[in-house]
């Protein structure tokens, strides 16, 4: 997705401060709906934004965005509306705008949608599936994501074994891998079949690709991982690789 085009006419929305000091001026870029800070510091290397008139090329310049006017080739930036999506995940994707290996993005769900910019709340890694959340409201995004916060998330985790009690409650325990103790919250065998079964997870924490770690230390191989639910929003019978806007019912979920 390339930048959206800065919008004419529209009255600013108001901003909540970010400190004495402000944001960056890439950072305001994003924060404000128009492109990835990435695409921002593009924008600002090449001349392109002008801040209180005139242009900048340094990224890091703090600005204030509820006083400072920023210009972005000859149309003032000002905050979209806030969004908030839901997609359905299809393994292959990576959770970025910006990659390296162009490789295809969870934004190929997102073309032909009316929508601002938007960024992943978290990630899921490129051979997981299921339920991923995009928005533009960074306080919404950063509250989610806070550790501190405990949001449980619930996966359905199809392994190559069939886990007996002793097992589950080895994964309850938690194990240290590479210097880090890998836990569940919960854990429970939904079904089995011959030499694989489903399991239920539910995680309070989000440690880079944590379930397959923690299982890989026992020996049991993922064949698939698919997140069901972020707190108590369910993915529900969205179709793979669709995404749609919550309803406020659903952020009424992800409130408390």
């Amino acid at each position: 997705m390339a930048p959206r085009t800065p919008s004419r006419g529209r009255p600013p929305a108001k901003i909540p401060p970010a400190g004495p000091s402000g944001v960056s001026l890439n950072r305001a870029l994003s924060k404000l709906g128009l492109c990835s800070r990435t695409q921002g510091e593009a924008l600002i290397a090449q001349g392109r934004v002008r801040v209180d008139g005139k242009v900048v090329r340094d990224a890091a310049l703090r600005v204030d965005m509820n006083r400072d006017r920023i210009v972005v080739d000859g149309v003032e930036v000002v905050a979209e509306r806030k969004v908030y999506v839901m997609l359905n995940k299809p393994r292959g994707l990576v959770t970025t705008r910006d990659d390296p290996l162009e490789r295809d993005t969870v934004y190929a769900c997102l073309e032909g949608l009316d929508l601002p910019f938007v960024s992943p709340v978290g990630r899921l890694d490129k051979a997981s599936e299921g339920l991923l959340l995009m928005t533009n409201d960074t306080r919404f995004a950063n509250r989610l994501m806070d550790p501190a916060s405990h949001l449980p998330k619930t996966y359905h985790v199809q392994v190559a074994a069939v886990p007996d009690e002793t097992m589950l409650d080895m994964f309850r325990a938690g194990t240290a891998v590479d210097g880090e103790t890998l836990a569940v919250k919960s854990i429970e065998l939904l079904r089995s079949g011959g030499r694989t079964a489903w399991l239920e997870i539910v995680l309070d924490e989000g440690k880079n690709r944590h379930i397959r770690r923690l299982l890989a230390a026992h020996g049991v191989e993922v064949k698939r991982l698919i997140r069901v639910a972020i707190g108590r929003l369910p993915l529900g019978d969205l179709a793979k690789g669709m995404a749609r806007h919550l309803t406020p019912e659903e952020l009424a979920l992800l409130a408390g």
